[in-house]
């Protein structure tokens, strides 16, 4: 059985979420998501999500695509909650191809090979995210 893990924050969950997350269970017959608590979103972004803890995992529990959720219990050095979810394959948005998703999640691949993990690049919804909610919502109160 193929174990994904991929983590995010989900806030203001939305049809870009969904579609990553249907991507991701094409890949494996268990998907996990490791959801960042409120603290770290706020020290990571700046800013702390619209959306609580609670909330944000409640509507994962309402995806299909999710088979499990597990608290990023380790922020940002991801190791720990990866591992204890000992899985196949780390799923991550495309849109991390010209970041370093590796620096940013504390690991390389030496650690990935060490691990038999696979990190894979799934597309990106380009037309939405949270963050662009949060734009329209901005630019439509303004406009009020």
């Amino acid at each position: 059985m193929k174990i994904l893990y991929t983590g995010g924050t989900f806030d203001l969950f939305h049809f870009g979420h969904q579609s990553f997350l249907k991507k991701c269970s094409e890949y494996a017959d268990v998907v996990v998501v490791s959801l960042n608590r409120d603290d770290f979103v706020e020290k990571f972004k700046g800013a702390a999500p619209i959306m609580s803890y609670d909330e944000r995992l409640e509507s994962l529990r309402h995806c299909p695509y999710v088979d499990k959720i597990v608290e990023n219990f380790s922020n940002a050095d991801s190791k720990p909650s990866i591992l204890s979810v000992n899985p196949d394959i780390i799923a991550v948005g495309d849109d991390w191809k010209t970041k370093d998703y590796h620096k940013q999640m504390r690991i390389d691949q030496e650690w990935l090979n060490h691990h038999e993990i696979e990190l894979i690049y799934l597309p990106y919804t380009k037309e939405i995210s949270s963050s662009e909610i949060k734009r329209r919502i901005i630019l439509s109160a303004k406009n009020d």
